[in-house]
């Protein structure tokens, strides 16, 4: 009888706990809302993340109600040089956007990006900075948070690209060289493509650009105004990179990249990837011209 009971208020304890669920992450962070216009709240918004130890690697305006700030710190280079194809996640992407008569403020989630570029090292002490200095109301850009396992082998679909299946865009006979000649391509803003900034990674030799696509079906005005659809914008996809290792650049597949801050986007309909099916290729090409030589 005294089994019983103990079982019983057992499963009574049991069944009156919350269940804990494994962590899980969404593509972004919404910071705040606020009245600020675009250009105010971006001064804020580089004030204080410069404030935390950030440092702005670049800026720039996709469109005309949105505008991107770029920051990077000693962590994310350190973590990005121990990392195989680690330039991809050197930095942070913070968006002002004003949307429904607001300026939101967000940024992307370094726990999601940091997982799903595999990353090695520790991202808790960025996570930390970045949402003291600009603070965190919600994650939000999925319909459900995904696990660090399950980003850490993410792919949209079946058949398409994982982190591993990188677009292989030029080979150069040394990474100076490799630097140089894309420096020049944006320097000429070939393919409409225009370099918005580059980090060094120290102890490696990984260089990361950030590039605006200005023209085409893969230009970043396009790809908002097709599927950014949703109450809180995805803008912090933006830039995209480009990135040389040792004397080979590279860059993420579209099919991997922008699903990544789309992961809930249906293939068909409107405002779903079908009405971007031309981007990743579009992305491929303008990037393959940039570094030609």
């Amino acid at each position: 009888m005294k089994k019983l009971k103990s079982l019983f208020a057992g499963l009574v304890l049991m069944l009156a706990t919350p269940f804990v669920y494994a962590a899980g992450y969404m593509p972004f962070i919404l910071a705040k809302t606020t009245s600020d216009s675009v250009a105010d709240a971006s001064a804020k918004v580089e004030a204080a993340v410069k404030g935390k130890g950030f440092e702005v690697v670049g800026s720039y305006q996709p469109m005309d109600n949105v505008k991107i700030v770029v920051v990077t710190n000693d962590a994310l280079k350190n973590m990005a040089a121990q990392s195989k194809n680690g330039g991809f996640g050197a930095m942070e992407r913070i968006a002002i956007v004003q949307k429904g008569g607001e300026t939101q403020i967000s940024y992307t989630n370094p726990s999601y990006w940091w997982n799903a570029y595999q990353m090695k090292g520790d991202i808790t002490p960025v996570q930390t900075a970045l949402e003291g200095a600009l603070g965190k109301q919600q994650e939000f850009g999925a319909d459900e948070p995904m696990s660090a396992d399950d980003l850490r082998e993410y792919h949209y679909k079946m058949m398409m690209p994982y982190f591993e299946d990188v677009d292989e865009i030029a080979d150069f006979d040394s990474h100076d060289e490799a630097v140089q000649t894309i420096e020049k391509g944006l320097a000429a803003q070939k393919a409409g493509v225009v370099k918005v900034y580059r980090i060094d990674i120290p102890n490696s030799k990984m260089t990361v650009f950030g590039v605006q696509f200005t023209k085409g079906d893969g230009a970043d005005a396009t790809i908002l105004k097709s599927i950014d659809a949703g109450k809180l914008s995805h803008a912090a996809h933006l830039p995209y990179e480009l990135l040389v290792v040792d004397d080979e650049a590279i860059a993420l597949n579209g099919k991997f990249r922008i699903a990544l801050s789309w992961p809930s986007l249906s293939m068909m309909g409107s405002n779903s990837f079908m009405s971007i099916s031309n981007a990743p290729y579009a992305i491929t090409e303008a990037l393959e011209e940039v570094a030609e030589h």
